[in-house]
């Protein structure tokens, strides 16, 4: 049974969110500020947060970028005010996909689903060890590892999920789109800004100069490639 843990001050919200949840036989558990949030991921480590933007104490924002440096668990960001930077910020922070007040309990639900599923779907076969290698660059298929310079690079599991899928096809050009369905599956219910904020978190993670990538190539009006090379 999935662990949930729901982390919002408005507690007639937050109890919504719970009962949705439980009726589909999840364990969840509440907050209603940031500290009590940390706290308790630390405690029950929970397999995805629905983590609300507008919080006391400790805001979002801030939660979201402690629980990054530690964990990849899915997050699901809750904000009021429906203002594209906050949902671009959250997403640059990690979180894994946002919704903006009032929503559809049934909506989140379906939404929990997915990520869960596609979260399960991560694990790689030992059998398709693989390690993609360019230049500089190391990918360890099997350990979700990533080197770049010698030096390992953090990376969120959508990171990851968007470089492996990339490098194990060079020269192909994926719509984002095709990306969206391929990362974040075909019922995610975000827009194709998503795409484009991962690529850029990632180049600066990977690449020389991110403002003129070498490695994860735009094609301007189709989207995004890898560098194709010989022996990759």
């Amino acid at each position: 049974m999935a662990r949930i843990l729901v982390v919002d001050d408005e507690k007639t919200i937050a109890k919504g969110i719970k009962f949705a949840l439980e009726k589909e036989n999840y364990e969840v558990s509440v907050a209603y500020d940031g500290a009590e949030a940390l706290r308790i991921f630390q405690e029950e480590k929970p397999d995805l947060i629905v983590l609300d933007l507008m919080l006391p104490v400790i805001d979002g924002f801030d939660v979201c970028r402690r629980i990054r440096k530690k964990s990849d668990v899915p997050i699901i960001m809750l904000t009021a005010r429906g203002e594209d930077i906050d949902k671009i910020l959250g997403l640059e922070l990690g979180a894994d996909d946002y919704m903006t007040k009032p929503f559809n309990p049934r909506e989140l639900v379906a939404r929990v689903k997915a990520i869960l599923r596609r979260s399960q779907m991560q694990a790689v076969d030992p059998a398709n060890m693989q390690t993609i290698r360019l230049q500089d660059l190391q990918i360890d298929l099997f350990q979700h590892k990533v080197h770049v310079r010698g030096k390992d690079v953090d990376l969120t599991s959508k990171e990851f999920a968007l470089l492996s899928l990339l490098a194990s096809h060079p020269g192909r050009v994926f719509s984002r789109e095709e990306l969206l369905e391929h990362v974040w599956g075909y019922d995610y219910y975000g827009d194709a800004r998503t795409v484009d904020v991962h690529i850029r978190h990632l180049r600066e993670k990977i690449e020389p100069d991110p403002s003129a990538p070498q490695l994860i190539l735009t094609v301007w009006g189709a989207g995004y490639k890898f560098r194709e090379e010989k022996n990759v």
